[in-house]
């Protein structure tokens, strides 16, 4: 029963696939752009790396900085009596539909500055409407169920609902490249599909998920630099920021690179669709799985041991005479099936553990400020998106990387291929140290945490038979 007095359907089916729409819809932009914006800005309209760089980085400044503003306001602002998040959701769906679409809209004819000015303002509006969804979404979480192991699963759709993108981004190699060229035009149609897709997705989201977890019919009254101690006290989750910062800005931000292997080192782009479909592979044998796994091991141990074997992986793969080949080609590719490994893992449970810090933050406080705590945690990771496309991009220049050629030195090609396992590597190892050594919740917490939360949330609503 809700604070209304309103029965509430039970938890269910239903709101694990509404949940995974939220991320559907954000992905359908974030993958295409972590995979496609910088060629398509350095390759197809003519913009630097050097410019890309620069820009890419004051974007995410702004980006971590709306994040908090924007946090705040949720928790701040209740702007709806029926939902603390969705009006929130609803309004920068809007914004992000529209923002995606000029994002790859072809400028090639503009002035070096014009371009760099034109990207500049776009992406900024893009950042704050993806803001404005994905703060009130991930907090969102927090209120369709108290039971840890119901959100472990809505954790997993989540994943899932990332996945769905992550695979239609697989198949865009097929339709973007032109004889091993990347096409503008194709790139900014496929924009503009994705973009009005996003928005029933998100229609979804609003029609299936229900908030059932009863709060105190009031805004809170919490200042910033109160929920930045709250932030900063809490070690585990700093620790879970610490991994996402190494997994976002240096595992995730590098799909551009990977790209560019194909293109360039083995000659054929079309062929970075199976890299993409093996990549994941272990994220969808997992998923299924995932929850019993957290239940015998606990979240901190299944994150560790995937990452651990991962890294080793990947450092293997430096040292194996991967060649130019098609031999060459299928060793790499199932090179990277084992290295997304420890990636993978992290992709299914991290929101669960996100929600599982702030629900200990409440606990230990006594104040309900999902929506700034998890805009502080999205600051930093935003923060380590533009860090990351900063790092790829200036790495990219280091090694060769000429924008405008249709074809790449030997050298340069051979550089991108290490290039990119080497930031797998980094990013997976400073994961894994992270959640080994400085996250504090071990298995028996969790055990005595999903005890506790599964009794709050037996006297906080009623759920029909």
């Amino acid at each position: 029963m809700n604070d209304t007095g309103t029965k509430l359907r039970p938890f269910g089916m239903r709101d694990k696939v509404g949940y995974a729409m939220g991320d559907l819809g954000c992905n359908l932009s974030f993958q295409l752009i972590s995979s496609y914006m910088l060629l398509f800005y350095t390759q197809c309209i003519g913009l630097t790396t050097q410019n890309w760089a620069w820009i890419i980085v004051v974007s995410k400044i702004w980006d971590a900085v709306n994040d908090i503003l924007i946090g705040g306001m949720v928790d701040r602002y209740k702007i709806s009596k029926k939902s603390k998040f969705m009006p929130w959701i609803t309004i920068g769906s809007i914004g992000l539909v529209g923002f995606t679409i000029l994002l790859f809209l072809p400028v090639q004819q503009f002035s070096q500055a014009g371009k760099a000015i034109y990207c500049l303002v776009i992406y900024g509006l893009y950042t704050t409407a993806y803001t404005m969804v994905n703060v009130p979404y991930g907090s969102l979480h927090s209120v369709i169920t108290e039971d840890p192991k119901q959100r472990t699963s809505l954790s997993t759709f989540r994943s899932i609902g990332a996945g769905v993108a992550v695979v239609l981004v697989m198949l865009l190699p097929q339709i973007v490249y032109i004889d091993n060229a990347l096409s503008a035009n194709r790139v900014f149609l496929v924009a503009v599909v994705f973009s009005v897709l996003s928005f029933f997705v998100f229609f979804a989201l609003r029609r299936m998920v229900t908030e059932r977890v009863v709060r105190e019919d009031r805004v809170e009254k919490v200042s910033y630099l109160s929920t930045i101690k709250s932030f900063f006290s809490n070690r585990a989750l700093l620790a879970i920021t610490i991994a996402t910062f190494a997994v976002v800005a240096l595992h995730n931000s590098s799909a551009a690179v990977n790209n560019l292997v194909f293109q360039f080192y083995f000659n054929d782009a079309g062929k970075s669709t199976f890299a993409m479909i093996a990549s994941y592979v272990p994220l969808v044998a997992l998923m299924p799985f995932a929850s019993a796994i957290v239940g015998k091991v606990g979240k901190k141990k299944f994150i560790v041991i995937g990452g651990l074997g991962s890294t080793l992986v990947g450092v293997v793969m430096l040292f194996l005479p991967i060649t130019p080949d098609t031999k060459g080609m299928i060793l790499y590719i199932a090179g990277l099936m084992l290295v997304n490994i420890g990636g993978c893992v992290f992709q299914i449970i991290v929101w669960a553990i996100v929600a599982d810090c702030i629900e200990m933050s409440y606990r230990e406080k006594g104040i309900r400020e999902e929506g700034s705590l998890y805009a502080i945690y999205s600051f930093f990771r935003n923060l380590a998106q533009g860090v990351g496309s900063a790092v790829v991009a200036l790495s990219l220049s280091a090694v060769g990387y000429e924008e405008s050629a249709a074809v790449q030195t030997d050298a340069a090609s051979a550089s991108f291929k290490t290039l990119y396992i080497l930031l797998l590597v980094v990013g997976l190892a400073i994961m894994t140290l992270s959640m080994k050594f400085i996250y504090n919740i071990d298995y028996k917490q969790e055990q005595e945490f999903a005890a506790s939360g599964q009794n709050g949330e037996q006297q906080a609503f009623v759920q029909n038979a």
